[in-house]
Order: C-alpha cells, then structure tokens, then sequence
C-alpha cells in the first residue's frame, strides 16, 4: 500500500484495536492490515503496537503518530470537500451585517444578487460591534483591525478621513489654511451610535499652536446624512474619500487642510473560522473583496 494508504490503515487498527476489524472496515483481510502495519514500523524504525494473543495497543510511539495521522487524514478530507463545493452552485441564505455605507456597499451587493440568483441576503445594516458567532452572522464588513480570535479574516482595502465644503460654502466664508481656521466655519460632526460621543477629527498637532474649537451645528449618527446636508452648503464636514471622491472630481465639494489631516482607515471581511466555508459564502467574500476596493484592495 502506498503511504497514504498506510496512514488509513494505521488509524483503523488504531481505532478499533484488531487487525481483523480494520480489514472489515477497509475491505481487506487481515493479513494485508499486518503486513502493512509491519512495513510502516520498519520504515518508521519504531514499534507503533505492543502486540499479544488478547489485544493490540498503541505504544507512546504510537499514540504520538495517531494525532498526526488523524490531523493529515483530516486536512485531506478538507481538501476533497473544498473540491467538490468548489463545482456545487452556490445558494441558500447568507445573514450578513455591514456598516451603514450604503453609497459604497449596495452598487456591489446588487451586483452580487445579479451573479448569484440562488442566494438570498440578510443584510444588517449597523455600524456596532456585532458578535459575529453569537449573533449567527455568516460574515460581517467593518473596519478597524480585527482582533477575535474566533473569527477569518480578509483585508478589503484603504480609506482616508478628509475634509470637504463647497466651493460656495467656501467662497462665502472663506477656505480654511490651517486648522485654527475652523473656528470660523460650521462643522458637520459625526457621533458614534453605540456610546455617543463625537467622532474625533484627525487633525495633525502643530507644535505651539491653539487647538481649535469646533462649533457644530450638526451632529449625526451617520455619515451619509453629513454627506447630504455638506453638499447643500451648509458647512465642513469630515468624511471617507470613497464616499466623496466623485463629487470631488464633479466640483461639487472641495477638500482643505489636506496637510493638516492623519488618517488612514482599513476595511476587512470578517467570518466564523471553519474547517470549512460553503460555497455561498466563499463567493461572497470573494465578490466583495474584488468590488469594493478594485483599485487598493491589497492585503
């Protein structure tokens, strides 16, 4: 028998403790399991089996090869399934959650429903820490550094936080130089749903230099509700590049204190960790790790 063979041969003696047993169980007879069992010690150069006419045990030789044999056994049989949900067409429900981007999210997740009719979507809409295996999410998109071990992950690609006005807003109340400036302007600010407080903006400190107060005569729990009330003109507001990088090149807004800003944010793909992930799931976290950053998304 070849080697890989031989391992299934091994861990059946091992399991059932009787050279007969183990050839039932394979479809061989006896004689083959002991000659094969002979052949791997001599190859070994250990005794695997204390042999009697009552029993076969594992010797501690034995005992630390039968791990290793289950734990290679097992990494084969993973691989096998992988090849064959490789072929299988994906569907069934996804449960999903995914932070409330929904400009950058929903051009790839309809594009995602168009690819795969066959599997139907969960979305969860929500920018708080979800316990992914708790809550019985199949995957979950947010950003910051994952750090459960528990979970898989995938870096999906680089944001930056800027500054944004339009030229109008600008023109009206001037183009800020430096961040003492802002004192001067309406600034749009967002707060965290989950613990209230406002979402810092990465100003750079200047040595020397007073920090400024922000005056706000906005604050909101999402982005995309800044990202409106920025584009009537109604003050600065300090957003994702993605969600404003279009009406940037229209015109439409204008970035300042570029100088002045330190950001750089990251969005990952995170999912239960498995022996192994359904096909659903795979072409998932693929779809959305080519769409979402296609230009950046490197790990």
């Amino acid at each position: 028998m070849d080697s890989l063979g031989s391992l299934s041969v091994f861990v059946q003696v091992a399991e059932t403790r009787s050279f007969t047993a183990a050839g039932r169980a394979l479809g061989v007879s006896s004689s083959a399991v002991g000659k094969s069992i002979a052949r791997m010690e001599e190859r070994l150069g250990v005794r695997l089996f204390h042999r009697s006419t009552r029993s076969i045990t594992l010797t501690s030789e034995g005992a630390l090869f039968l791990e290793r044999s289950r734990r290679i056994l097992a990494e084969i049989e993973a691989a096998e399934q992988e090849l064959t949900e490789a072929s299988a067409i994906p569907r069934g429900k996804l449960r999903i959650s995914v932070p409330q981007v929904r400009g950058l999210l929903m051009p790839v997740l309809s594009d995602f429903m168009r690819a795969y009719p066959d599997i139907e979507l969960d979305v969860d809409f929500s920018d708080r820490m979800v316990d992914v295996i708790e809550e019985g999410f199949d995957a979950v998109i947010r950003t910051g550094k994952p750090e459960d071990s528990r979970l898989m992950a995938r870096h999906l690609g680089h944001y930056q936080l800027v500054l944004v006005g339009t030229p109008g807003y600008f023109d009206l109340y001037g183009t800020p130089q430096r961040p003492q400036d802002l004192n001067n302007h309406a600034c749009l600010r967002h707060k965290f749903c989950a613990t209230g407080k406002l979402e810092a903006w990465p100003l750079r400190h200047v040595p020397g230099a007073v920090e400024p107060t922000l005056r706000t005569p906005l604050v909101s729990t999402t982005i995309e509700s800044l990202n409106y009330v920025v584009l009537e003109g109604l003050g600065i507001a300090c957003l994702p590049d993605y969600m404003v990088n279009e009406f940037v090149r229209q015109g439409r807004l204008q970035r300042v204190l570029d100088d002045y800003l330190e950001h750089r944010g990251s969005f990952w793909m995170l999912w239960p960790a498995s022996r192994h992930a359904s096909a659903k799931l795979r072409v998932f976290i693929d779809h959305m790790c080519a769409g979402l950053f296609p230009a950046g998304a490197a790990v």
